[in-house]
C-alpha cells in the first residue's frame, strides 16, 4: 500500500480501510472460514508467499524430521495464517459476549490475587506470535472482571501505514485494553508507578532485534538467536510479577491463553535468566503446536558470527 503523507489521504484511506474491514467483519464466522480457505489456496499454492521462508525456518527449527512432516507442518501453519486473518478481520465488530466465548484465559484470578496480596504495582505476561496474538488484547475484559480500576496495557510496534496502523490500535483497545508503542514503553512504565492502582502489561517478545539493540543470545529452536531483554531488565527496575502465557488452539476459532507465573522475585535473578526461560517455554510450547507460530518472518537472518564481526570493527574504530 501507498505510504500518504497528506492528513486528508490518510484520513480517508483510513475510513475507506476500516469500512471494508468492518463489512467483512460482518461475516458470520462460518462465511469467513470460507474466506480462509480461498485464502490458503491464493497465498500457499498460488501465490506462494514467503514458502521459502517458512520451509528454511522449519528446516533449521526441527532438523529430526522428515520431509513429510515438514510439508505437514508448513500446510497446517498456512491453513492457521489464513485463519488468522479472518478471525483479526472479525475483531473488529466481535461482542464482548463472542469474544469472551472464543478467547478463554486462564490463570488471570491467580494473577490478580497474586498482585494484590504482594502489594505489587505491575505484573508482566510474555506473550509470543503464537495462536490469535490479536485477540489476546481482550484480556482486559477479564483483568477488570477481577480489579476493575487496574490497567491492562499491551506493547505493540507501530505499522508504516497509518491507516493500518490506526485500525489495529482501535480494534486492540476495543475491549479496555491501552496500547503502548515500543518506545514509549519505559516512559509508560515510570508514570504508572505512580497510580493507586496495579498495570498489567501484555509483552510480545519473540521478535529479532536489530543489530544496535543486540545484547543477549540465547538456544532458541537449534539456533543462536538474538532475543530482546527489555521485559526482564524493566520487570527488575519495577519489581514486577513475571508470567507466561501460553496459548491453546482448542479448535478453529477457539482459544484459550494459560497464564502462569515465571517468578515473583525478578530481583534475585541473575541478568538474562528469565529472559532464556522465556524462550525455552515457548519452544516447548512451539514443539507441542508448531502450526500456529509465526514461521513467515526471516527470525534467525542476524547471525552470532556476523555479529562478533560488526562488535570487533566498532571496537577497532
Amino acid at each position: 500500500l501507498p505510504i500518504y503523507t497528506n492528513p486528508k489521504q490518510k484520513l480517508i484511506m483510513y475510513h475507506l480501510i476500516d469500512t471494508l474491514v468492518w463489512m467483512l467483519s460482518k461475516i458470520p464466522m462460518k462465511g469467513l472460514y470460507w474466506l480462509s480457505d480461498l485464502l490458503y489456496i491464493l497465498a500457499f499454492h498460488l501465490i506462494k508467499y514467503r514458502r521459502k521462508v517458512v520451509e528454511s525456518n522449519l528446516q533449521s527449527a526441527f532438523p529430526d524430521k522428515t520431509t513429510a512432516e515438514l510439508k505437514r507442518i508448513e500446510r497446517e501453519f498456512y491453513h492457521f495464517f489464513a485463519d488468522y486473518v479472518v478471525e483479526t478481520i472479525k475483531l473488529r465488530s466481535m461482542s464482548e459476549a463472542e469474544i469472551r466465548k472464543r478467547m478463554e484465559f486462564t490463570g488471570v484470578e491467580d494473577m490478580m490475587n497474586k498482585v494484590s496480596q504482594q502489594n505489587k504495582k505491575f505484573a508482566f505476561i510474555y506473550l509470543a506470535h503464537y495462536g490469535n496474538w490479536e485477540w489476546v488484547a481482550s484480556l482486559a475484559l477479564h483483568i477488570h472482571d477481577f480489579n476493575p480500576l487496574a490497567t491492562a496495557a499491551q506493547i505493540y510496534h507501530p505499522l508504516r501505514s497509518k491507516a493500518f496502523d490506526r485500525l489495529f490500535l482501535n480494534m486492540r483497545s476495543q475491549f479496555g485494553g491501552v496500547n503502548i508503542a515500543m518506545k514509549e514503553t519505559l516512559r509508560y512504565v515510570i508514570h504508572a508507578r505512580h497510580k493507586e492502582h496495579p498495570t498489567i502489561i501484555g509483552f510480545i517478545a519473540d521478535q529479532g532485534p536489530k543489530w544496535n539493540s543486540i545484547h543477549h543470545w540465547t538456544d532458541f529452536l537449534h539456533h543462536n538467536t538474538p532475543v530482546f531483554i527489555g521485559t526482564e531488565q524493566l520487570g527488575k527496575r519495577v519489581d514486577a510479577l513475571i508470567y507466561y502465557g501460553h496459548m491453546e488452539r482448542i479448535s478453529r476459532g477457539h482459544y484459550c491463553c494459560h497464564i502462569s507465573l515465571l517468578t515473583d522475585n525478578i530481583k534475585n535473578y541473575p541478568d538474562y535468566e528469565v529472559t532464556d526461560q522465556y524462550f525455552a517455554l515457548l519452544e516447548k510450547s512451539i514443539q507441542a503446536h508448531p502450526a500456529i507460530w509465526l514461521w513467515t518472518h526471516k527470525r534467525w537472518k542476524r547471525t552470532y558470527e556476523e555479529y562478533l564481526k560488526r562488535k570487533s570493527l566498532n571496537t577497532k574504530s
